[in-house]
């Protein structure tokens, strides 16, 4: 009975939070746009952060808990299957076209957050100077973003540079030079609307919090029940229960029209931004949501080993094949899809057959 209890309350937990993450990241959009924020500060900070919400979330959650394992799991494994996983199957089914200095650097940031864990992780603890080196790559990340969000808006000598499949036409110069403020514009604005994505903002949050707190206790009910260690549960179901609804939209929403009217009603990235997201994504696992874990641990965040065995090879091993072509060739290939995919689905088997103790 427990068992069948704990796998609804799993279920329930990852509608809940994929639900409350995309209804609270619009309507905090929406709402940041309404105070006069411009649109590239807007797209530049909310519209990249609210992608983590879910495992940020749950981390921030495990972590006050003191399950710690599941904290850093949501984060590293999270990494992984947002690069193994969603974007794998975008560059092997979509055609993506991205900027290649804005590929790039956010390549060197993914590989640089990984290099940091890999040197400020001591005795299986993650170090203060650590979390101090990913909260910088967190500044240098949002930085990056809007600087990249108001070139791109403004047309300030930013040209296009496609990877794959390059489509006709550039990137568009001058988006907002009519508009005085360069503050996002919405056809209505009034108290009702106001209120409403107000109230969608803090309903939003109740689901997210509810279903992440649903995922932490199913998952530590599970580990208990099967005697497995918690990070095995953190690299498996938490992570590609994230993943589904990114699938979702890679595999354009196989799930249902439900789920696609909602999602795309909930659309915080222009669609054509959406493999960029995923990489983003990658790289906020790593320098928000560890961060946000160790300072609401309130000590030294234990990293296991499981995690600086598998999750951080792996992912620099992935960051590196989405990086060298792009350097050297100037493009994507659909094999570094295949290749991504291999790396995830080796690190998913030596998970599962070789769990690593101390995790």
């Amino acid at each position: 009975m427990i068992v069948l209890v704990s796998l609804v309350l799993f279920v329930l937990g990852m509608v809940l939070a994929a639900v409350g993450s995309r209804l609270a990241g619009r309507c905090a959009t929406w709402c940041f746009a309404l105070c006069g924020f411009p649109l590239w500060v807007v797209s530049g900070t909310v519209a990249s952060l609210c992608i983590a919400l879910p495992q940020l979330m749950l981390a921030f959650l495990a972590s006050g808990l003191s399950i710690t394992s599941l904290a850093v799991g949501a984060a590293l494994a999270g990494a992984a299957a947002d690069i193994g996983l969603v974007l794998a199957v975008c560059l092997l089914r979509r055609q993506v076209d991205v900027l290649r200095g804005e590929f790039i650097r956010k390549c060197l940031l993914l590989l640089a957050a990984c290099l940091v864990l890999l040197l400020f992780v001591r005795d299986g603890l993650l170090s203060y100077t650590g979390v101090g080196l990913l909260m910088a790559l967190f500044v240098l990340f949002v930085l990056e973003n809007i600087v990249y969000q108001r070139r791109f808006i403004y047309g300030e000598g930013l040209e296009r540079d496609t990877l794959l499949s390059a489509r006709a036409g550039s990137a568009p110069a001058g988006g907002l030079r009519g508009a005085d403020d360069g503050t996002v514009r919405f056809p209505a604005m009034s108290i009702v609307n106001s209120l409403r994505n107000l109230g969608g903002v803090l309903l939003g949050g109740a689901l997210l919090v509810a279903g992440a707190y649903a995922l932490v206790i199913a998952s530590v009910t599970f580990a208990n029940l099967t005697g497995t260690i918690q990070a095995l549960w953190a690299a498996t179901f938490l992570s590609l229960g994230f993943s589904l609804p990114l699938l979702a939209e890679a595999f354009q929403h196989p799930l249902g029209s439900v789920w696609k009217r909602f999602a795309e009603r909930c659309r915080i990235y222009p669609p054509a931004a959406f493999p960029m997201h995923i990489l983003n994504a990658a790289i906020l696992n790593i320098t928000l949501v560890l961060p946000i874990a160790s300072l609401m641990y309130r000590k030294r965040l234990p990293v296991g080993e499981q995690f600086r065995s598998y999750e951080l090879p792996a992912c620099v091993l992935m960051a590196l094949v989405l990086l060298v072509p792009a350097a050297c060739k100037r493009r994507l290939y659909r094999w570094q899809g295949a290749a991504c995919l291999g790396i995830y689905l080796i690190y998913l088997a030596a998970v599962l057959l070789a769990p690593r103790a101390g995790a």
